[in-house]
């Protein structure tokens, strides 16, 4: 039987084969994990909305503003960010439980800016199980720094042992004969403060520190801990607090007559969400580290970051108390975030979310002069160098150099 030829039927079955090639290239240059598709990206965070440590719960109110702005703008390449914020009250194992909650039921693609040292810590392990994203961790416990250790974590601000060898850097070269009063957090973030702390006072830590002292994070007030720091003849307050904690300290100080040297942890260096409930002459001639601008600077007046700021304030977080230095750090940690998803392109897997974490090199617009944002394969701490600030009963005066605190990973 003779074969009928078809004169067009060649061309079809070649043009069948390459749009299904292009197709098939199409979908290949596509990867996804779970919490990507071609419309959407989810993001976790983790919040203290409520408890003890509340005062940063407008970080997870900037992020998700900014990501509304950036969804406004038309996503990250196309796909809109779902950002699913929960609360955690502060307390580990709530934060266990949401951490679930995000991976196994909301499917997110990785987790970003949970907040707190000890919250984190109890999630590090099943995040690193799971293999998905744990990053730009706001806080600075030096073990969100260990690759090894920890290849799915990364923090992002400035780790506390580095900036509490800062201080040590302070104190010894301008009162190498203080007589030090410690108040501290008895948790991850307050132990890893003073290791740094004590770390860079060296052998002098034994002699300069005359008395410590530590509170838990449910105590109601830290008013026997500063009459015990006064009564021991200390002329130098170091208070390594969180928010809550540091304004009450720095109040009780003054209530009780005390007059020493202070110095305050960057984490609780809000003028609107501790200075100012604390009583600004109080917190007059004050001693902190800081690596973002302020903008009430008047040095950045006319900087076009703070306007940038300033006009994502006004448009989607208006009313907002913009004394308040933690919109300043949603802000930067957004971006950096937003600067990540861009890298990954449409290769959205969590293993190059980590990968492109991993090679950043980010001036961002709110960071001070002299500080950027840098990581690599082997280098997971994104912020690393600070400035000392004093605090002139209105705003804080920048003073010294841009410096950089040495780290340990044990």
């Amino acid at each position: 039987m003779a074969m009928t030829k078809y004169p067009g039927m060649r061309g079809m079955v070649l043009g069948a084969t390459l749009a299904a090639a292009l197709t098939g290239a199409a979908q290949a240059q596509k990867k996804y994990d779970p919490g990507a598709t071609d419309t959407e990206i989810k993001l976790g965070n983790i919040e203290a909305y409520s408890g003890p440590a509340s005062a940063y719960g407008v970080i997870g109110t900037t992020e998700g503003a900014y990501f509304k702005m950036i969804n406004d703008q038309g996503g990250i390449n196309g796909r809109k960010i779902n950002f699913i914020s929960y609360d955690d009250g502060y307390s580990p194992p709530k934060t266990v439980e949401q951490a679930r909650k995000l991976v196994e039921s909301d499917e997110v693609l990785a987790l970003f800016n949970p907040l707190g040292t000890p919250t984190n810590m109890s999630i590090i392990k099943y995040m690193n199980a799971k293999k998905v994203p744990h990053l730009f961790i706001a806080a600075g416990g030096t073990m969100f720094g260990n690759h090894k250790l920890y290849p799915w974590s990364m923090g992002w601000q400035p780790n506390y042992q580095s900036e509490g060898r800062i201080y040590a850097k302070y104190v010894l070269a301008n009162y190498p004969n203080a007589k030090i009063g410690i108040l501290s957090a008895n948790d991850d973030f307050g132990k890893d403060s003073l290791k740094g702390f004590k770390d860079g006072l060296g052998d002098k830590a034994k002699s300069l520190i005359i008395a410590e002292t530590t509170y838990e994070n449910g105590e109601p007030t830290v008013d026997s801990q500063i009459l015990k720091l006064k009564a021991s003849g200390a002329d130098m307050f170091v208070n390594f607090s969180t928010p809550k904690f540091a304004a009450m300290a720095i109040k009780k100080v003054a209530e009780v007559g005390w007059k020493p040297v202070q110095i305050l942890h960057s984490v609780s260096l809000s003028v609107g969400a501790v200075l100012k409930p604390a009583g600004f002459e109080n917190a007059r001639g004050i001693v902190t580290a800081g690596y973002s601008k302020d903008p009430d600077d008047p040095a950045f007046k006319d900087d076009s970051g703070v306007r940038n700021w300033n006009a994502f304030m006004d448009k989607y977080m208006p009313g907002a108390d913009k004394h308040n230095s933690n919109y300043v750090y949603g802000y930067s940690a957004a971006q950096t975030m937003v600067a990540v998803l861009k890298k990954c392109g449409d290769n959205l897997t969590r293993d190059n979310v980590m990968k492109q974490a991993a090679s950043l090199d980010l001036p961002l617009e709110m960071l001070l002069p002299g500080i950027t944002l840098t990581t690599g394969p082997t280098d997971f701490f994104p912020l690393k160098q600070m400035q000392l600030m004093k605090f002139d009963g209105e705003r804080w005066e920048r003073f010294g150099p841009v410096l950089k605190g040495e780290v340990t990973l044990d």
